[in-house]
């Protein structure tokens, strides 16, 4: 990867009518990377990408592209080195997908716009790229939000582009849609080394899909850096603001606040049987304690954050004697016990007695009958 920046911002200025709403902006992304955007709602990440290309007005600043200051040149180059793919819904009405697609040959077209034989067969391969053969032909407005997406993201290809920024561009897709859009453009990264510059609300897929990654909050550039030092809970959590729930770092998810008061119920997990257990009790709005679990356990922290009470031992330590009383005494406090663990081993023989002991004592409940009355 080059160290040079294809797209850069210069002490750059953004807001509106003349009042600044973030002030020296200095950012970059390189040919073959990909840089997000991720901060709270009304942080100014959609203020920033609008800026850089045009579509407000500086306040301050320069953002160059490829070398030129972007102020100098003209519509057409710029439109041939960089593509925009923005949240606003386009109206395409008489125009079928392949037409809506095909405006991305415009910077390469004369006046009227004529297509010609080696211009179609871009605009087919785009297409292709993002997998709409099947509805390419259909009108544009009688597709769906995911369909439209990719049709957009058509558009910016057929351009050519060095560069794509895109603002939100998974806010009205699905699951697998997202997946299959972000896909398209880690694939594009890789393939044609091209910039992407992009804002995105879903934590899980900028950690996952992010070379690096700007922090936008308070009407600044709060940090500029690698995932891995981005995504950490503690920093999330500040960056946000959460105060009803947790950022969880090494999944990529958010908890809800923990159901406070005394545990009425004592879930025996580990492995991951657990996590739907303490999510249904917390959804039903019932106390819980957990344990024995090693830090290092897929169910840790799930149950960090949502249990009211919490029996651990280090990552990779064996269950000491110590802790298996106090779950032991905890247990037998709370009185009731649900174990959704179907098999035992040695690192969790401490986990088989406290079920052996839940069951003769008359208090292990079935975890389906449990989760039945918790959506009760």
């Amino acid at each position: 990867m080059s160290d040079t920046y294809y797209v850069s911002t210069e002490q750059l200025s953004v807001g509106y009518n003349g009042k600044p709403l973030i002030e020296h902006i200095s950012i970059g992304v390189r040919r073959g990377e990909i840089l997000t955007l991720i901060g709270p709602n009304g942080s100014g990440k959609s203020t920033i990408l609008k800026s850089m290309i045009r579509e407000l007005r500086l306040i301050a600043g320069t953002v160059v592209l490829d070398g030129s200051d972007m102020a100098a040149l003209k519509e057409r180059e710029i439109a041939k080195k960089l593509a925009i793919v923005m949240t606003e819904r386009i109206k395409g009405e008489l125009m079928s997908c392949r037409d809506v697609a095909a405006t991305g040959r415009y910077p390469y077209t004369g006046r009227l716009g004529l297509l010609t034989k080696e211009d179609r067969a871009i605009v087919d391969a785009a297409i292709e790229t993002v997998h709409a053969q099947d509805f390419a032909d259909r009108p544009f407005n009688e597709t769906s939000d995911g369909q439209r997406q990719r049709i957009l993201l058509a558009r910016a290809i057929c351009q050519q582009p060095e560069v794509i920024v895109l603002d939100e561009p998974t806010s009205f897709l699905d699951v697998k849609h997202k997946l299959e859009l972000l896909d398209i453009l880690k694939n594009m990264v890789r393939t044609r080394n091209v910039a992407v510059i992009v804002s995105l609300h879903e934590l899980d897929l900028a950690e996952k899909v992010s070379d690096r990654v700007v922090c936008v909050a308070n009407n600044r550039i709060d940090r500029c850096d690698v995932p891995e030092n981005v995504f950490r809970d503690d920093y999330i959590t500040a960056l946000y603001g959460v105060e009803k729930g947790s950022f969880n770092a090494l999944f990529g998810t958010v908890e809800l606040k923990k159901v406070q008061g005394e545990p009425q119920v004592f879930v025996i997990g580990g492995g991951g049987s657990g996590v739907p257990v303490y999510r249904a009790l917390q959804r039903a709005g019932i106390p819980f304690a957990a344990g024995v679990l090693q830090e290092n356990d897929l169910d840790y922290p799930v149950a960090n954050a949502l249990a009211s009470e919490l029996i651990a031992v280090p990552a990779f330590a064996a269950i000491d004697a110590g802790s298996e009383a106090r779950a032991d005494a905890l247990m037998r406090r709370v009185g009731r016990a649900v174990c959704p663990l179907d098999r035992f081993g040695e690192t969790n023989a401490a986990n088989r007695r406290l079920f052996e002991t839940a069951k003769a004592l008359g208090i292990l409940t079935d975890p389906a009958a449990l989760a039945k009355e918790a959506k009760s």
